[in-house]
């Protein structure tokens, strides 16, 4: 089979349907066995869960095509147990973390076709997630679930390179103590929308949530963790119970540590102390370390020294080894790599 005929290096982030997709569905207590199906259209009841109660989880991971020419996943079996995490936690029956990892094995080789060649800068993002399908008026859990797989090959997220970007501290609170903050909830997405659409109309990237309890400690953005560097190269990244834990973050601190050498740091980081910071990014699937040069508080502008122009030396060594990882330049700790095809 040839590649699909796509203009690899020009494609953006968004959605291209591929061929195939798997669903399975819950129904009577149990899983049933799930199979890849050609249509990418759901039909659900008007008054299924999902549309009245969202509930609803998802997780996201990409595959690549590595240098010597494998197709391969990045750490799934994290995403499987993260997925697990949040079905517990919003009442929803948790998908078998080894039919997971089959289910994203599944896809990936259905639309083996659509992952972008190496060298390219693209990648196939692969979507994973579940929601209550059956209907629901009162409310409570629903009874029937349906849990889903499709993927989409991206461009990378930064076109023309990566540059720091400007956020601002914002008013609005993420997340709530002891709510549903460390979970991969589309209702946590759902309340981040206004925040972010007034931040870009305010000429701002994105938006520093502090913790709602004392609004003095920092969290994370919308949608990505937050790791800071000391002037003596020590990487610090927010510890909370209501931030959710980065897979892209996790692994960022194993490199730091076991490959450059590096002290780590998880704590508490109050906000009175980041101008403290040489370097500021934020990590996600998406686009791995993306580099903050400033944050705007109400109108203080707090630089980064080594980071404000230009992604600083610190992240670009943890973003350049972290890549080669997924590439296949560099050799992966055990586990880390999953090789599809």
């Amino acid at each position: 089979m040839a590649k699909k005929d796509i203009d690899w290096g020009n494609i953006g982030f968004g959605y291209i349907k591929t061929d195939k997709r798997f669903v399975s569905n819950f129904k009577d207590g149990a899983w049933d066995e799930g199979a890849l199906i050609s249509d990418d259209t759901v039909t659900i009841s008007e008054c299924a869960c999902v549309l009245q109660y969202a509930q609803t989880i998802f997780e996201g991971l990409k595959a690549y095509t590595t240098e010597d020419g494998h197709v391969v996943c990045f750490r799934p079996d994290l995403n499987a147990k993260r997925m697990a995490d949040s079905a517990e936690r919003l009442e929803m029956p948790q998908f078998p973390e080894d039919r997971f990892v089959d289910a994203i094995h599944q896809v990936v080789k259905a639309n083996i076709d659509f992952v972008p060649p190496y060298g390219s800068g693209a990648t196939l993002y692969i979507r994973p997630y579940m929601f209550g399908s059956n209907a629901v008026i009162g409310v409570k859990p629903a009874q029937e679930y349906q849990f889903r797989v499709f993927c989409t090959p991206v461009g990378p997220y930064f076109k023309g390179g990566v540059k720091p970007i400007t956020i601002r501290v914002s008013d609005f609170d993420r997340a709530a103590p002891h709510g549903t903050g460390h979970i991969k909830a589309g209702l946590n997405y759902a309340m981040s929308l206004h925040a972010i659409v007034d931040a870009h109309g305010q000429g701002f990237d994105e938006n520093m949530y502090l913790d709602a309890a004392t609004r003095t400690k920092v969290e994370e953005t919308g949608g990505a963790n937050f790791l800071f560097v000391t002037k003596d190269k020590k990487i610090v990244t927010p510890k909370s119970n209501s931030i959710l834990p980065s897979i892209t973050r996790r692994s960022l601190m194993t490199v730091a540590k076991d490959y450059l050498g590096l002290e780590v740091e998880e704590r508490e980081v109050f906000f009175d102390e980041i101008g403290d910071f040489v370097e500021c990014g934020l990590c996600g699937t998406a686009a791995v370390i993306s580099p903050v040069g400033c944050v705007n508080d109400h109108g203080k502008e707090i630089f980064f020294e080594n980071g404000k122009d230009e992604m600083g030396p610190v992240i670009t060594e943890l973003r350049e080894t972290l890549t080669g990882i997924q590439m296949g330049h560099i050799k992966a700790p055990e586990g880390w790599i999953e090789v599809i095809e």
